[in-house]
């Protein structure tokens, strides 16, 4: 049954499906990674961990304000490029984060990327919903779920090498 629902696909398919998979592999990535060095991050600015965590709270507490932005912009503007500047958006400040100066500039960059993380979520899945074929939509559905879990892996396999 799997397979069946995977044949036949156009290239436009795949990669949608490869692109809002990736986008919450990555997600989760950043997110655990951070969470995994908090320890240094609060040695590097001087400050309690309790600090350096509320990075973590404003990231996933400025979400539901990306999903509303970046999902009224899709009904407006496009799925596609909506997704691929929200992408854009969090890539930037996923690396800005990496050259913060000072704890405040990290609480801000940190709550922009939450803001970015939001729309992802909802416009990735909704690109792919109506992209791929209808019988297909709860096999990747769970192929996008899967996307979190892999993240976490791959930040816990980069943590521990690097």
């Amino acid at each position: 049954m799997a397979i069946e629902a995977l044949s036949g696909w156009t290239r436009e398919q795949k990669s949608v499906v490869a692109a809002a998979y990736l986008g919450w592999m990555l997600d989760a990535f950043d997110f655990f990674l951070m969470v995994f060095v908090i320890r240094d991050i609060a040695t590097e600015f001087h400050t309690e961990i309790p600090s350096v965590a509320f990075a973590l709270v404003l990231t996933l507490a400025m979400r539901p304000i990306g999903a509303f932005i970046f999902g009224r912009a899709a009904d407006r503007y496009g799925r596609r490029p909506t997704l691929m500047a929200d992408i854009l958006c969090y890539s930037v400040l996923a690396f800005a984060s990496g050259f913060a100066s000072s704890l405040t500039v990290l609480l801000i960059l940190r709550a922009l990327f939450g803001i970015a993380m939001g729309g992802e979520w909802g416009v990735g899945a909704s690109l792919t919903m109506e992209t791929i074929p209808p019988k297909a939509r709860g096999l990747v559905s769970g192929i996008l779920q899967s996307g979190y879990p892999s993240g976490y892996l791959v930040a816990s396999v980069v943590y521990y090498f690097l």
